[in-house]
């Protein structure tokens, strides 16, 4: 049986705003598979790297891969989903509208019994018809999970998800990343939460755009090669 080839291979990224650099050239690989966290404070590189791997953001030099194919192919992009800090909503959308289109963009079903389970789980159940985009900074980041999970995927892409959510929020997010990983997804968590690194597989800490640690860690081994 063939190996699967890996869920995400960057090499020699870099991201340069004219003098700034915002992240040194960094060459990471992650297996079919993986959970992986990427820790670090705020402007560190976290998110400049996922928005680079999402196709937000160009590199300024560098090459990326997502499961053996080129970032700009259609099959790289149609196996990864993105949660983002910050979503961006129509205005003019439901969460259902939203999930709907979501879904079957990504040749998923729509509207169906997993989309109306996340909603339950995350409390939006009394909210599937209203507009997202009136929602405060925490139901939306919920709706943003919903939208995240209900496309198929093979890598997920997560940046800062536990800001804005809830104590009950934040655990069924955390039960959600458990889920797809255990299905089979590579997970790839950016987070300033040192104690994200005890779910994973791995931890790849970022310090001024370059990597200071990549392995398995302790959140007292990550407070410290973190500062934090």
């Amino acid at each position: 049986m063939t190996a699967a080839p890996p869920a995400l291979v960057a090499t020699d990224l870099t991201k340069r705003y004219d003098d700034l650099v915002a992240l040194q050239p960094l060459s990471i690989s992650v297996p079919s598979g993986q959970s992986m966290a990427l820790i670090g404070h705020n402007g560190s590189g976290k998110s400049t790297f996922l928005r680079m791997v999402a196709g937000l953001l160009d590199p300024t030099e560098g090459e990326i891969e997502i499961a053996g194919f080129d970032l700009t192919d259609v099959e790289a992009r149609a196996t990864t989903s993105f949660l983002p800090d910050d979503p961006v909503l129509y205005d003019d959308l439901s969460l259902r509208e939203h999930a709907e289109y979501i879904s079957k963009l990504h040749g998923g079903d729509g509207w169906d019994d997993y989309a109306e389970s996340l909603c339950v789980r995350l409390g939006l159940e009394e909210r599937i018809d209203d507009l997202p985009s009136r929602f405060s900074r925490g139901l939306r980041q919920k709706t943003a999970i919903v939208l995240a999970l209900v496309r198929p995927f093979s890598l997920l892409l997560v940046d800062e998800p536990f800001v804005g959510l809830d104590q009950p929020g934040k655990l069924v997010l955390l039960e959600l990343l458990s889920e797809v990983h255990a299905e089979g997804a590579a997970t790839l968590v950016a987070t300033h939460d040192p104690t994200y690194v005890e779910r994973v597989d791995r931890s790849v800490a970022l310090r001024d755009g370059e990597v200071i640690f990549d392995g398995r860690a302790s959140v007292d081994e990550v407070l410290h090669l973190v500062g934090g």
